[in-house]
């Protein structure tokens, strides 16, 4: 049985290294990422093979990744660093095979996302948005957001992506803008945007609508009050909102109240003193919820204000945009509704109408996504796409296999919430993004498309028309991300390149972005915009803990690549990370990786002396008839090849990473480097045999772990005096 291997991590015994023959001598001592790292990446910058136009040979199968792009909004998270590392290991794989490789980056201005961040850095700066004029505003996020945007780009450098600088893309670019434009347009002439006051979530602090996927839900145990309403006993978890409830809601067919008809109406006690109530009858209503009987708030529930569009029912306003009650409130107007509450259920004890208090009721509460304050909703103007439509032909895409979503239980999320859509609402009320290019009527309200600015008089009334002022929700812009990035419709890239391969993002954006991008791209195109979906989960603490600053337990990527290296920060990601799971990030296994970076040095220094003794320093290239043990070792190398190049195929990065790590740590090694001391003593064929074996096994275990490690296998591959290729991310995948 072979003895485990006496390879060290350090030099090697003194008697293996004969530095006068001709080794190089970076590999007498330890691997150092930090002293070659950034001269790798300069190379490979310097030979523009980054460009798939100056790939070498005959490229006609193009590959395409279009890059999630970061928010140029602050430095890179560890989730960031696990897309890079996904990503480059799919195009170097594809682009190692032949494959016309295109990596297309970019940034995103993340409208919402960054104008809160730079909301942030204005309160700590004594300074308000509110109090700013909008092009001041928007110009100091501009220079901001510009110059985290390039220090942004040199992370994703430093983490090893190899893609086409050059065709870098920014989602405030006058063609991005362009062609966002032109959707809006065609929306409009396809009858599938409106303006209309509907149901908004409202964010208070923030001052802007936000879409349904914006909000999170809180789970809060509350009062739930029994409150009495004439003859009936309605309940509420919110007696701030009553104030305007004038109608009495329930269901058509409940015998309960079969003597009381519709429309009839009556007096009673109310908060702040007498009203007359009207029922309404509507299917509506749920006979088993409570008593069946409900008031509304057509205001302030999107329920409510359906039932009051269905009845042509009237409605007002209770609270306004700041969270503080109105003067229909009464005593209680410009309270906060938290500090209200209390005392509104005091005024209603007093009059007898409260008939008791659940203390214990447990409902979700719906929170801004950004500063967890609670949304208020509001009835506002703004434009809506009918979805539908769009749904629908996402759904007949997946169900042709036009689009595959890589793992079974996202896809039928997907397709669930495809088929239970919403109209989107596409504005938003900040300064920091994409202008919405419309007029709205002073005097009647009117909404009209105008991309040339060229309406000034209502095509309703003749009143004056004024700019809109919201912006685009983000998700509008970033959802045509892969046609307008490819130069939509008439560029040789798009023609070329479109639609992508493969989509990888978070698992956690899959509605925010990749149905979104489904839905537009077949929209626009008639295509969809990618063939795959791959999608990661979250990268965790090593105890399984959501990374968060006031945790104190988050992770920067680019700290960890400068102690352990990016190679092995990658591997680190990769290995054990299935898709779509989230990721137990743990220094300590990093740590061993960069032992493996080392291992793979000193592997190198073996076979690199094995050659000396033929006279010939480094890789031998002509093969020898092969030993019969050689010949077996080679199979065993193929069937590796096979089967990291399967597992790449099909995206099964974990499996091919660990299949790697494996055969070089715990079989090339331990086992054959080990057998090999005593058959390279010999002369002779035998000798000969596995001289060669061992300068083929180590080319091909550089190119199969090149995707994965691409700075240690590409500064091995540099030191080599015999290879088939200039540069390592250029050379031919094995077996090809």
């Amino acid at each position: 049985m072979a003895k485990k291997s006496d390879i060290s991590n350090g030099a090697g015994k003194s008697g293996q290294i004969r530095n006068d023959a001709g080794i190089p001598e970076e590999f007498l001592k330890p691997y150092q990422p930090a002293e070659s790292e950034s001269a790798m990446y300069a190379l490979w910058e310097k030979s523009g093979y980054f460009n798939p136009d100056n790939l070498p040979g005959e490229r006609s199968e193009p590959f395409t990744i279009i890059m999630p792009p970061p928010n140029a909004n602050g430095s890179l998270h560890a989730g960031h660093a696990l897309f890079v590392t996904l990503e480059d290991i799919m195009t170097r794989f594809e682009r190692m095979r032949g494959k016309k490789a295109l990596w297309l980056p970019g940034a995103d201005h993340a409208g919402f996302e960054t104008q809160v961040v730079y909301e942030k850095k204005l309160e700590k700066e004594g300074r308000s948005r509110f109090e700013m004029k909008p092009e001041e505003l928007y110009k100091e996020i501009y220079d901001f957001t510009t110059a985290n945007k390039s220090f942004m780009e040199n992370q994703l450098r430093q983490l090893g992506a190899s893609c086409d600088w050059s065709r870098s893309v920014f989602t405030l670019d006058e063609r991005v803008i362009k062609t966002v434009y032109g959707t809006f347009k065609q929306l409009a002439d396809d009858n599938l945007l409106y303006r209309g006051k509907r149901i908004v979530n409202w964010c208070p602090k923030h001052q802007t609508s936000l879409s349904n996927l914006e909000t999170e839900r809180e789970t809060r145990t509350e009062n739930f009050y029994y409150l009495k309403y004439g003859p009936f006993t309605i309940a509420t978890a919110r007696p701030e909102t009553k104030f305007g409830d004038k109608y009495v809601v329930m269901h058509p067919d409940d015998a309960r109240y079969t003597a009381y008809k519709d429309g009839e109406q009556f007096e009673c006690e109310w908060i702040n003193g007498k009203i007359t109530a009207t029922v309404v009858k509507d299917e509506s209503i749920d006979m088993a919820l409570g008593t069946g009987v409900m008031t509304i708030t057509p205001w302030h529930d999107a329920t409510d204000f359906d039932i009051a569009q269905r009845h042509d029912l009237p409605f007002e306003q209770i609270i306004d945009w700041r969270g503080k009650l109105l003067p229909i409130a009464g005593e209680f107007a410009g309270m906060n509704i938290k500090d209200a509450r209390p005392k509104i259920v005091e005024k209603l004890q007093s009059k007898g109408l409260v008939e008791k208090i659940d203390e214990k009721y447990v409902h979700e509460v719906p929170v801004c996504y950004k500063c967890s304050r609670e949304i208020e909703p509001q009835v506002k103007a703004q434009w809506f796409v009918n979805m539908k439509p769009l749904a629908e032909k996402a759904l007949a895409a997946l169900d042709k296999g036009e689009v595959k979503v890589l793992t079974e239980s996202p896809d039928k999320i997907l397709r669930h919430w495809l088929e239970n859509t919403h109209d989107w609402n596409i504005s938003r009320q900040i300064v920091w993004g994409i202008p919405i290019p419309a007029k709205l009527c002073e005097k009647c309200e009117f909404a009209t498309v105008d991309l040339s600015d060229a309406i000034n008089k209502c095509a309703e009334c003749g009143g004056a028309m004024r700019k809109d002022p919201d912006t685009f929700d983000t998700w509008f812009s970033s959802g045509q991300w892969p046609f307008v990035t490819l130069g939509y419709p008439d560029s040789p890239d798009f023609k070329e390149f479109y639609p992508t391969n493969v989509m990888e993002t978070g698992a956690d954006i899959l509605f925010f972005w990749v149905a979104r991008m489904i839905m537009l791209g077949l929209y626009r195109t008639g295509k969809v915009p990618f063939r795959n979906v791959y999608l990661h989960g979250l990268v965790r603490d090593a105890k399984g803990q959501k990374m968060s600053k006031s945790k104190g337990n988050v992770i920067s990527p680019l700290t960890v690549s400068e102690e352990y290296g990016t190679d092995a920060l990658r591997m680190g990601l990769v290995v054990g990370n299935t898709a779509g799971t989230d990721l137990n990030l743990d220094p300590q296994k990093i740590g061993a990786y960069k032992k493996f970076a080392n291992k793979l040095w000193n592997i190198t220094r073996f076979v690199l002396e094995s050659g000396q003794p033929t006279g010939k320093l480094g890789l031998q290239t002509e093969k020898p008839a092969l030993t019969e043990v050689d010949q077996r070792l080679l199979d065993q190398l193929d069937e590796a090849v096979k089967g990291v190049t399967d597992d790449l195929e099909n995206f099964r990065f974990h499996l091919a990473g660990e299949k790697l790590y494996h055969y070089l740590w715990d079989e090339f090694a331990a086992v054959i480097l080990e057998e090999s001391k005593e058959i390279l003593k010999t002369d002779g064929a035998a000798k000969t045999s596995r001289q060669w074996f061992l300068s083929h096994a180590l080319s091909t275990s550089l190119k199969l772990l090149h995707p994965f490690m691409p700075f240690v296998t590409e500064a091995i591959w540099q030191k080599l005096p015999q290879k088939d290729s200039e540069l390592l991310m250029v050379a031919k995948w094995p077996n090809q």
